[in-house]
């Protein structure tokens, strides 16, 4: 069973996304009535997935809900009457996976929360993917510098400076990109 948190500044909307959850089978884990207060309430109550109910998505909304999902990443679903392009875009970059406008019908729950579920999974497959390579190429450049001041250095070549970085990296058991960090740590510019 997946646990929501709902987090909606007004109380008669909040309760009416609290019974419709439960009705559906979710756990709510609890109800916040402040963007303030979100991320500390996510940190807490760890919900699968984060409802958020507006009338339109406010800058301070927006702000919390990025900081209460870049510590904590989860799932954000916004229910909401606005539907206009800005609102939807800012919502997106805030970390909304779905963007729901006017539509609580029991029957869209179930799907709008895998919809943003799978979007969310896919969003940080994406982001973890970036980071990868950006290390990558962070550990390429060091392993390019450590080549370079060895042919300056040594007097090597291109394809030596890269083979010696190699052996050593074998023979003591280190990742190239240590030994690399090894070199221009000790070898003067």
């Amino acid at each position: 069973m997946l646990t929501v948190m709902i987090a909606d500044h007004d109380p008669t909307r909040a309760a009416r996304l609290e019974q419709t959850f439960i009705e559906q089978g979710y756990a709510v884990a609890g109800v916040v009535d402040s963007a303030f207060a979100l991320a500390a309430a996510v940190a807490a109550l760890a919900p699968d997935i984060i409802i958020v109910g507006t009338d339109s998505p406010d800058r301070d909304t927006l702000e919390h809900l990025c900081l209460a999902t870049r510590d904590c990443p989860r799932p954000v679903v916004m229910f909401t009457q606005d539907d206009a392009s800005e609102s939807i875009r800012a919502a997106l970059k805030a970390g909304v996976s779905a963007y729901v406008v006017d539509g609580l019908e029991t029957e869209r729950i179930r799907p709008i929360l895998e919809v943003a579920r799978i979007r969310f999974e896919e969003h940080q497959i994406l982001l973890q993917n970036t980071a990868e390579n950006l290390r990558k190429a962070e550990e390429r450049g060091l392993i390019d510098q450590a080549k370079q001041r060895l042919m300056a250095h040594q007097g090597l070549s291109e394809d030596a400076a890269y083979h010696a970085m190699r052996r050593s990296a074998m023979s003591e058991n280190r990742r190239l990109v240590e030994v690399a960090a090894s070199i221009l740590q000790h070898l003067p510019a």
